[in-house]
């Protein structure tokens, strides 16, 4: 009887260990559809760095602004890279403006031996989009 008791308790939780296996989570990702989350942050700050990025940087870029505003403490670089250029984001702890949240931010840009940066804030809406403030 206490044979089938462990037997029965190791499969209750290796099914749970499977099950729990399958979850992922999108906690500091770009959600599917990530277009209308990118285009809201118009450009982002990335493009005040005067890096020229190719399509697929400024892509990895804004994605990496959108996962620093959205989940990533304060503090907490969110890293890209691309093929001759890489950078990081770091948001600043959230705060309160009306009744949204907002986060000040520092996108760091790395191009060979240049380093160039770029500070600003935005705001989230309602939908879940993130929008710099000027």
């Amino acid at each position: 009887m206490m044979g089938a008791l462990r037997f029965g308790a190791v499969a209750v939780a290796l099914g749970a260990a499977v099950g729990l296996s399958a979850c992922t989570t999108t906690q500091g990702s770009v959600p599917a559809g990530s277009a209308l989350y990118i285009s809201a942050l118009q450009g982002g700050i990335v493009s005040r760095t005067g890096v020229k990025l190719s399509k697929s940087e400024t892509q990895r870029a804004l994605e990496a602004e959108y996962r620093a505003l959205e989940a990533a403490p304060g503090g907490q670089p969110v890293t890209w890279a691309g093929s001759s250029v890489r950078g990081q984001v770091v948001a600043a702890a959230p705060y309160q403006v009306g009744q949204q949240n907002c986060r000040q931010f520092t996108h760091k840009v790395i191009e060979g031996t240049r380093e160039l940066q770029a500070r600003g804030a935005a705001c989230r809406n309602s939908d879940g989009t993130w929008t710099p403030l000027s």
